[in-house]
């Protein structure tokens, strides 16, 4: 028996008296082997034989028994998770004092059975197969393709709502002046009238306008309603003393000497109405030729214009007269709601008789419909039936029912400027979008 801290196994040793295999540490314990040292602090115990779980490379869980910890199990030759026969077999840490010696019964799992871990500085490992098809558009300059998951969205989906709210309003606005809607050959003169209040013609009149303006086109906008709403949309001052369409109906005062330019919109002008104008109806009575007489002022002005907006009241009295007979067009707005189609068809009798009598260039060439509320059955119905009446001549575009548009002329804007990206401004371009291609299409005669 040696004192340098191990000693030989007699179970272990040969017929020669050698033993046949490694020393033991003096501190290892074992079921039914207890070593008693007088160099020990005190006596070694037998160890608890509850079931430990086996370190070797198959992983199993096997119970303790009275065989030594260091003496390797026995190997079944027909198992081939076992390995060869004479392959070592990893022997489990004995806890010493001394590091050094203890190292030398550390575990060394064969190299098959390391789990693979990663370094922080590796790159992951992605689930993908390699059977699965390159996402179109992915992989890097050096011309090598890059396998990406199903679920990875790609750059054909749609753009978050923010980014898209942020494109409508580049495109509204137009900043560069770059992107122009088509331009008729000859002056269209379009009169937004429908004798129901509240429909949505000035709102109507002012968006399509500042839409239009916005991308290349020559406006005007002739207020001829004594409340003077579009003047509030587009920041005219329209207050007592200003020239207004009022002077020009009654004391033939020049229409270049009362429009305003619009600040803000370029290529955008304005007649302003005042509360005077609600006078002008009787006062047109005794006047000759009372019907002609905003006609006679717009085929007047010396400048050329693309469009030429007329905002009608909610009456069918001489200003809408005067509007229907300078126009060669008629946009109605429609409401989808019963009562909106209800005064219809008095409307559209009266435009028969300006045309018989007075202006047989007029015509109904777009109709509009406004305030629509997809969550009710009572829109939907309406769309059928105003669509299945006029055909082509009602828009595709539809204008919903959206809060900015009310908030708008409170500061003084058009929804286009107060807020581009929103559903009402996005739906008026499309209407006045429609409206340019539609007259490209089909010119109408110059205003004489």
């Amino acid at each position: 028996m040696h004192d340098d801290g191990r000693y030989d196994d007699p179970r272990l040793t040969g017929p020669d008296g050698q033993p046949t295999g490694d020393p033991v540490s003096r501190e290892t314990s074992y079921q039914e082997w207890v070593v008693n040292d007088p160099h020990d602090a005190a006596p070694h115990h037998p160890v608890d034989p509850t079931p430990r779980r086996d370190t070797s490379a198959t992983g199993a869980v096997r119970p303790v028994s009275s065989v030594p910890v260091n003496v390797p199990p026995a190997r079944d030759p027909l198992d081939p998770s076992e390995g060869p026969v004479n392959a070592p077999t990893p022997r489990p840490a004995v806890a010493r004092g001394n590091a050094a010696v203890s190292g030398r019964f550390e575990p060394q799992p064969p190299v098959s059975a390391v789990p693979h871990q990663p370094t922080p500085d590796s790159a992951p490992v992605s689930a993908v197969s390699a059977d699965t098809p390159p996402a179109a558009g992915y992989g890097d300059d050096t011309g090598t393709t890059t396998y990406v998951s199903r679920e990875t969205p790609t750059r054909e989906e749609d753009d978050p709502p923010l980014a898209m709210e942020a494109m409508r309003a580049v495109q509204i606005l137009n900043p560069s002046g770059e992107v122009t809607m088509p331009r008729p050959d000859r002056t269209r003169v379009m009169c937004v009238a429908n004798q129901k209040g509240g429909v949505g013609k000035t709102t109507t009149t002012v968006n399509l306008a500042v839409a239009l303006a916005l991308h290349g086109n020559r406006v005007l906008v002739v207020d001829l309603d004594p409340q003077g709403n579009a003047s509030t949309g587009l920041n005219v001052p329209h207050h007592t003393g200003v020239p207004d369409v009022y002077d020009c109906l009654i004391d033939s005062v020049p229409l270049e000497e009362v429009a305003q330019a619009v600040e803000g919109i370029p290529n955008l002008w304005c007649v302003p109405a005042t509360i005077d104008l609600a006078g002008a109806e009787i006062e047109l009575v005794s006047v000759v030729a009372r019907e002609s007489r905003l006609a006679r002022a717009i085929a007047a002005y010396p400048g050329h214009f693309d469009y030429v907006f007329i905002d009608c009241p909610p009456s069918l009295g001489l200003l809408t007269v005067n509007a229907l007979v300078a126009a060669q067009e008629v946009l109605i707005p429609i409401q989808c709601e019963y009562y909106a189609l209800e005064g219809l068809n008095q409307l559209i009798n009266n435009i028969n008789l300006v045309r018989q009598h007075l202006n047989p260039q007029l015509e109904v060439s777009t109709i509009l419909l406004t305030m629509y509320d997809r969550r009710t059955r009572l829109a939907d119905a309406v769309e059928q039936d105003v669509r299945n009446h006029f055909g082509d001549k009602v828009l595709q575009a539809v204008i919903p029912r959206n809060v900015r548009v009310s908030e708008a002329p409170s500061y003084g804007q058009s929804v286009m400027t107060y807020d581009p990206g929103s559903r009402g401004a996005t739906s008026y371009f499309e209407a006045a979008q429609e409206i340019a291609e539609r007259g490209v299409k089909e010119p109408v005669s110059r205003n004489a």
